[in-house]
């Protein structure tokens, strides 16, 4: 099963600030629906995941998710950190299966356990120190933790930000598919513009000073999604352009700022080396 997500007005302000870090947040996503949402550092993204995570609830409006009211933590909202957050004294196994000893989920759960960590190509390093596996490897054994609940929302904070290109490359393209392959709802947040559309079929925009929704793009292509295509380029400049009108940013007598022109050359070097 998997879930839809209802924002509905939501405007938060933090104790001892004056000024909303976020205002007016409205949005549906669809059950089954993979969405990446876009924005600078700051501009409340973080919060707002960790609102529908159930960490932490808005000054005003709601988060729903299947109808339900989100105002703590549930086993059925997952979310993944930028860190894979392991126990290093526990082995690879071990880490899959702790989540699911919290939430009371046991019956079935060694068979679980390994179907996932086979799913995430961990399949013979289950027995492993987790401290003898590459950054990629331990965010695998995180992914495989996570699905390993049975979730029906996964909710990703920047969990390859640390990695090298190659290997996030790579495991944007595994989790989009997993993900996918389950039918389950995702909401990734990322500042990087070419992870979205690796990863999203729809890409929301956020402002900042306060948090807001300024764009909302679908990604019409199938996965994986191949970085040097036309199409891919076409759907990042498309963001990129609405990024900057978020930034407050003019474009150049081209249509296109010095920043989207760095921006963007810095995304295609990247994407060029991980294919």
């Amino acid at each position: 099963m998997s879930a839809t997500v209802s924002l509905n007005c939501i405007s938060h302000t933090f104790k001892g600030h004056s000024e909303p870090v976020l205002s007016q947040i409205e949005g549906l996503i669809h059950a089954g629906e993979r969405v990446a949402i876009v924005g600078r550092s700051g501009c409340g993204k973080t919060t707002l995941l960790q609102m529908m995570a159930g960490l932490l609830l808005p000054s005003d409006g709601t988060v729903r998710i299947n109808s339900y009211q989100v105002i703590k933590p549930d086993a059925r909202w997952n979310l993944m950190f930028q860190k894979s957050c392991l126990y290093p004294w526990l082995n690879v196994a071990e880490n899959v299966r702790l989540g699911s000893i919290f939430a009371g989920q046991t019956e079935g759960l060694d068979e679980r356990v390994e179907e996932y960590l086979q799913m995430v190509g961990l399949g013979d390093k289950r027995d492993a120190p987790v401290q003898s596996l590459s950054g990629g490897q331990q965010q695998r054994v995180a992914l495989a933790r996570s699905l390993c609940l049975k979730p029906e929302l996964v909710l990703l904070d920047e969990p390859f930000s640390a990695l090298d290109t190659f290997t996030r490359a790579s495991l944007q393209d595994e989790v989009a598919e997993l993900i996918g392959h389950h039918g389950l709802t995702m909401v990734l947040i990322t500042h990087d513009i070419d992870e979205a559309v690796a990863m999203a079929d729809r890409v929301l925009v956020m402002a900042e000073s306060p948090g807001r929704f300024v764009g909302d793009e679908a990604v019409p292509m199938a996965y994986p999604r191949q970085r040097r295509s036309s199409e891919f380029a076409t759907v990042r400049h498309r963001i990129m352009q609405r990024f900057e009108q978020a930034s407050g940013m003019e474009p150049s007598a081209g249509g296109v700022t010095a920043a989207t022109r760095a921006l963007e050359t810095t995304n295609t070097a990247a994407s060029n080396q991980a294919v």
